[in-house]
């Protein structure tokens, strides 16, 4: 027997469970539930405390899993034939036919987590969502290369991000709302582990050339097609946002429109429309445009290195992506060139 129902309530909330809680608020005798009992029901369907027997048990946790589901709460009047009201707005009729005869009002109030708030990178759009979300009581979790509580205040966590265990740590659940903006730093391992995930949205703010580049490599990462469509980006409403505070607008409007309007689902990444170039390389360029590579084609300075792929300066220091051949390190700018480089290292050597 649940001996104290609101201390139970109160742990359920703190380590951040769903559950219902279930109020006699009035009762006609003869019931074996008075008002004033209560009973907690989690999100398995069991049943904690006292509002009534075998024939209304069933009833309550059945509208309770349903208050889970929709986030609404419910009055129910449990009765006789003889005493139902008819249509009464904002009340759940259910006739009983036990013996007692008795009538039973319970009130069903569902208690959800918090919406979850996961922005992955370092941009300015980071830290704006991060303040926004706060303060519409969304839990924050930022999560970056050098993230630190200091440059994010108002999240509720702060942590580095794990190259080679990207999900290391991060709560990636159906009440979570990832946003990578780590401007192409670590974009892909977020978004596969995000993607492969039980999130409820999943966005990156990024250009269309970038995004393109994500989803080959996403692609070539073996992510399935329907999950890629889960990606949307660009991230956010179409409001004509600028400024990293309305982008972050946009994209906190998107979620609570996903979150109120279930119906209405973010449209995924325009990406069966984008034509994916290859990855340039001296092998693939026109003779027009190799005759143009020593003023083109920038010269490394101390302590960079030329990407093969794509011609970009990587700090040697810094560099996420590397890769040996023949006895020589080459450094890339993303995964994506990383990739291509290995399939065929000769044709960039």
């Amino acid at each position: 027997m649940l001996s104290d129902p609101l201390t139970r309530a109160l742990d359920l909330r703190n380590t951040g469970q769903p559950f219902v809680l279930a109020t006699v608020v009035r009762a006609e005798a003869p019931t074996s539930a008075k008002a004033g009992a209560k009973a907690i029901i989690t999100a398995d369907g069991v049943l904690e405390g006292w509002v009534g027997g075998s024939c209304t048990q069933p009833t309550v946790v059945r509208e309770a899993l349903r208050a889970l589901q929709d986030g609404q709460p419910r009055f129910l009047r449990m009765c006789p034939p003889e005493r139902m009201q008819g249509n009464t707005p904002g009340m759940i009729e259910v006739v009983l036919t036990c013996i007692s005869g008795g009538t039973l009002e319970i009130y069903i109030e569902p208690h959800l987590p918090a919406p979850h708030i996961l922005a992955i990178g370092h941009l300015p759009v980071v830290e704006a969502l991060a303040a926004l979300a706060k303060s519409m009581n969304y839990t924050v979790t930022v999560v970056g290369e050098n993230a630190t509580p200091e440059q994010f205040p108002t999240a509720d966590h702060v942590q580095r991000f794990e190259m080679e265990r990207p999900a290391a740590g991060l709560k990636l659940d159906a009440q979570t709302y990832v946003v990578v903006a780590s401007h192409g730093n670590y974009d892909e391992p977020a978004l596969e582990a995000a993607l492969n995930s039980e999130a409820a949205y999943v966005a990156l703010v990024a250009s269309k050339k970038r995004r393109d580049a994500v989803l080959e490599y996403l692609r070539g990462s073996n992510v399935p097609a329907e999950k890629l469509a889960r990606l949307k980006s660009p991230a956010g409403l179409d409001l004509g946002a600028v400024t990293p505070e309305e982008i972050a607008l946009s994209i906190l409007a998107e979620i609570v429109q996903l979150r109120r309007k279930p119906n209405a689902q973010p449209s995924p990444a325009n990406h069966s429309l984008s034509v994916i170039q290859p990855p340039v390389s001296a092998a693939t360029l026109p003779p027009s445009i190799m005759e143009m590579r020593p003023r083109e084609i920038p010269t490394p300075g101390p302590g960079e290195a030329l990407d093969p792929v794509c011609f970009m300066l990587v700090e040697i220091a810094t560099a996420r992506y590397k890769s040996d051949y023949n006895g020589q390190t080459y450094y890339f700018c993303a995964p994506g060139c990383k990739r291509t480089f290995e399939k065929n290292p000769a044709q960039f050597a």
